[in-house]
């Protein structure tokens, strides 16, 4: 369990962690976040999970709080302090406390800054990825800026509620036109029967996921062919593979689709070898 938070400067006991009732981020969902795995200590991908956060600060206008430099040492501490070797560490950036007031605060406001570190069970994780995992899909009825990382989730979990009651572990949203955008925490993927990847081209209608972008390197290097384009419910049905990418899932085999069976309803060969080798690409700091 998560042991110490870091709250704007201070590292605190968990049940003493708390923000100011008036925090944008809380009243306003005027906040942006990372969450980046956890493994053997080390932070995976955290330049690029920088390089992330930074542009959705940007994109809302959020002041920078204090430099990448800094921002990865409280990362670390983070985990140092509650002893995580395998996990995940959440990053929180809101605009900080203020009367409430639609518009921007004008002076004088801190960003508030939290993070916390959580272990997770391995061998949960892989034991998931070794049977697959159920997806449902849903109209996608998000706002118009899903690239930016923000906090504003509650169609992401009102998504997650309805797979589960489905049984599904995943979402998958699918836009007005019938093509699939991303999951509810994830980015969606599948293959097809000439055993080319396709996964939906970065836009405004989907995260740029930090898995994602990992993963393109691994593809590269193995030289796997990749189609860039949206793709329908029915044509990942049809398909001889499907899986999810994000975090802490990491290449997620996907073996059924609203209770259809994707392949022969078992992780393929593909899905399974991009998973095995993800770390041989993915950048480790400690």
């Amino acid at each position: 369990m998560t042991r110490v938070v870091y709250v704007n400067g201070r590292y605190l006991p968990y049940a003493q962690a708390g923000v100011h009732v008036e925090d944008r981020g809380l009243q306003f969902a005027d906040a942006i976040y990372e969450v980046c795995e956890v493994r053997a200590g080390a932070l995976v991908d955290r330049t690029r999970h920088m390089e992330r956060l930074e542009r959705s600060l940007a994109e809302l206008g959020i002041r920078q709080p204090m430099s990448r430099a800094a921002l990865s040492i409280v990362l670390s501490e983070t985990v140092r302090r509650n002893r995580v070797k395998t996990g995940l560490v959440y990053l929180q950036i809101t605009r900080g406390a203020a009367p409430r007031d639609f518009p921007f605060p004008r002076s004088g406001v801190s960003p508030t800054v939290i993070c916390l570190a959580r272990s997770l069970d391995g061998a949960v994780r892989e034991a998931r990825a070794s049977a697959g995992i159920a997806v449902a899909t849903m109209p996608d009825t998000r706002w118009a800026r899903c690239d930016i990382k923000t906090v504003m989730l509650l169609p992401a979990v009102l998504a997650k509620e309805d797979a589960g009651k489905a049984g599904a572990q995943e979402a998958w949203f699918v836009d007005r036109d019938g093509f699939v955008t991303e999951g509810a925490s994830s980015n969606a993927w599948i293959v097809d029967r000439d055993g080319t990847l396709i996964t939906r081209a970065l836009g405004h209608e989907l995260l740029p996921g930090v898995t994602r972008r990992t993963l393109l390197d691994l593809l590269s290097r193995e030289k796997i062919p990749l189609i860039e384009r949206p793709f329908r419910v029915e044509e990942a049905i049809a398909a001889r593979e499907a899986f999810v990418t994000s975090a802490f899932g990491l290449v997620m085999p996907v073996v059924r689709i609203n209770g259809v069976a994707i392949g022969d309803g078992h992780p393929g060969d593909l899905t399974r070898r991009l998973r095995s080798n993800f770390h041989q690409v993915a950048e480790l700091c400690r």
